[in-house]
């Protein structure tokens, strides 16, 4: 199928992208791909959201009914100083990044499913449950589209009753738009040497859990972060949030940053943990858990953004790691950097023959991206996420008081963060062991059940989706080592140890569990385990986070 413009991915980067390139060209031909069962199905983040973008993207979003219902009416920001104790820091002491007035508390996948409805109105072309598996190259090695995976193969390979073969999708103009760690990014950015003098990409682990709570505990609007406990304990960086949305609803959740260096540590037992501190079990206490869902979020910043543009194609929003870590925030700089290609994209069709067909290189992108406000803010808080790695959340958010409060992200120097996530660990036998509670069944749950509730599923009868690159790496050289740390980093009980009779551990891959929050792929210290797309379709099914 012959398009003007193809995306990869229906977040909040791709769809705006696509929402933008329509209204400005309505006769350009515009399609979006969707690995989820649904717009919305994949998507999961915090999300306290800045609308900057959507003003620009969409200036009358409250008369068309976008989803944003609760505004921000408080900020709260704890440290936790220990399982009971806590300290509440005064709002002058706060980077202003993390001051929300003006924004609102959302589910980012109600959001996109409102986005996409906006798209289809204008003639946007969406198709949900078809995977972008392939990346095509013409004869120049430029991109020339993108191919969906074929459906109804067996794990052995052979082709079931149910086969659909796959479609090859062609366009001048391919934008990629997957999120953090992206599939197809990131053979894009190794291609195209896309991350030459660029520091590695930085990666947080984000779990989040939506409860609806008794009537008298609900407090529309307010926003809570945490840094602290009880990541502290192992000298881990991250942070927890907890945000009142409407309908009783709290979503809640932990951070934690991918550069950790105990491989005895669970970031989901971490998380049923965090639920317990009394800052946080007051707002839940009494309530009902409704969902559950993990993802990586970009958090490198800057330092860390590889060259966004190619023969062919433009990587936007966090597969290019557009989060803006100090805000903890990225979805209004996702939309903007998709905006921009749009805005890009739709100029190069105007200065070219109507029939031409080759590939387009957005060379204009990179300097109208650096003149966007978008650029900007990066730019300013660009120190943020190395001074935490370096000094810890405490002294790091002293240093970022002073050179965001004090000098506006203007100071002469920018900090670098070269150690890629997966080089922090230390052998096991260096790191203190740490033994998790037991759930309780009311604030604390254990994985299955979690996942459960995520509504993950995949055909079982395909091939796996998460693969070794050699499949006797993780025993042979991680056990020893690790003590195999896939079987603790991942969030779903993918990853298993199991002992056979003759007394041999065998890593064991539960793919059926996988929420894709692509943190296998990222911390992995052998970088042996690589995800690839599963058949469209599967995956969570997250039905507001």
């Amino acid at each position: 199928m012959e398009y003007d413009v193809i995306v990869v991915g229906a977040g909040p980067a791709g769809l705006s992208a696509a929402y933008q390139a329509k209204q400005l060209n309505a006769d350009l031909s515009v399609c979006v791909v969707e690995k989820g069962s649904e717009v919305g199905a994949h998507l999961l983040s915090g999300a306290v959201f800045e609308p900057r973008a959507l003003n620009e993207l969409i200036p009358n979003w409250k008369e068309l009914g976008a989803p944003l219902h609760t505004e921000v009416s408080a900020d709260r920001i704890y440290l936790l100083k220990g399982a009971e104790a806590a300290t509440q820091v005064p709002g002058f002491a706060v980077p202003k990044t993390m001051h929300n007035k003006g924004n609102f508390i959302i589910s980012l996948g109600n959001l996109c499913r409102w986005l996409a409805e906006q798209c289809e109105n204008i003639g946007v072309e969406i198709f949900p449950g078809f995977a972008a598996a392939e990346i095509l190259y013409n004869e120049s090695g430029a991109v020339y589209g993108i191919a969906t995976g074929d459906m109804g193969i067996g794990r052995d390979g052979t082709k079931k009753d149910t086969f659909m073969p796959g479609m090859e999708l062609h366009a001048p103009i391919t934008l990629f738009a997957e999120g953090a760690r992206g599939h197809l990014g990131k053979q894009l950015i190794e291609r195209f040497k896309l991350d030459k003098d660029r520091d590695p990409q930085h990666y947080g682990l984000g779990i989040k859990e939506i409860w609806k709570i008794p009537e008298a505990q609900h407090q529309p609007g307010l926003v809570v972060h945490t840094a602290g406990w009880p990541l502290r304990e192992s000298n881990s960086h991250g942070g927890g949030f907890l945000y009142h949305l409407e309908d009783r609803q709290v979503a809640v959740g932990l951070i934690t940053d991918l550069s950790y260096s105990n491989p005895h540590l669970s970031p989901f037992d971490e998380f049923q943990r965090y639920k317990h501190h009394p800052r946080i079990a007051e707002h839940l206490a009494g309530g009902e858990r409704l969902s559950y869902g993990a993802r990586a979020i970009c958090k490198g910043g800057l330092q860390s953004q590889p060259k966004m543009v190619f023969p062919g194609g433009v990587l936007i929003g966090d597969d290019a790691g557009t989060l803006n870590f100090a805000k903890i925030k990225g979805n209004h700089t996702a939309m903007k950097s998709g905006m921009i290609a749009a805005e890009c994209l739709v100029n190069a069709y105007a200065a070219r023959e109507a029939e031409e067909r080759s590939p387009i290189e957005l060379t204009q992108y990179s300097e109208q991206y650096r003149a966007s406000w978008a650029y900007e803010e990066l730019h300013a808080q660009r120190n943020f996420g190395p001074a935490q790695h370096r000094w810890g959340n405490f002294w790091g958010s002293a240093y970022a008081f002073f050179d965001i409060n004090i000098c506006n992200g203007h100071v002469p120097w920018t900090l670098r963060d070269p150690i890629a996530d997966h080089s922090t660990l230390k052998p096991a036998n260096e790191c203190k062991p740490i033994a998790y509670p037991k759930p309780d069944g009311k604030l604390s749950f254990d994985k299955l059940s979690s996942v459960y509730l995520s509504n993950t599923n995949h055909e079982e009868d395909q091939p796996a989706h998460l693969t070794l690159r050699d499949a006797t790496l993780p025993i042979r050289e991680n056990l020893p080592i690790f003590d195999e740390p896939a079987q603790r980093y991942c969030p779903a009980g993918v990853y298993e140890v199991v002992t056979e009779g003759d007394g041999q551990p065998r890593f064991q891959i539960n793919a059926q569990n996988c929420v894709h929050c692509k943190t296998c792929d990222i911390k992995d210290p052998a970088q042996n385990i690589v995800w690839v797309t599963p058949e469209g379709g599967g995956g969570p099914n997250y039905p507001n986070m």
